[in-house]
């Protein structure tokens, strides 16, 4: 195994430095889930652990950012194989033709 590989691999900021960064932004899950429509103010809770693309870009907006800078390994498969998971919408509509 290449050890150097592994590490130059980006890894995804932890949950703790998202919600971190989101309070020095002047939001918090609950109020940015609120501003955008959420009838449960932790919607957005979702995303910070599981792939949610509309939950992600709502989140990297708020922080100025593409969601791809917070969650790498989420979208690496997508440069490599030229769509993944995180076109969910796409994905769901190729099954239904």
């Amino acid at each position: 195994m290449n050890k150097s590989a592994h590490t130059n691999a980006p890894t995804d900021w932890h949950r703790a430095d998202i919600v971190a960064a989101l309070w020095k932004a002047g939001w918090s899950i609950r109020k940015l889930s609120r501003h955008h429509g959420y009838a449960s103010p932790t919607t957005l809770v979702h995303a910070l652990d599981h792939r949610w693309p509309k939950g992600e870009r709502i989140i990297a907006a708020a922080l100025g950012l593409e969601p791809a800078t917070i969650w790498p390994s989420r979208y690496a498969e997508d440069s490599a194989e030229g769509g993944g998971a995180s076109h969910g919408v796409r994905q769901k509509n190729r099954g239904a033709a």
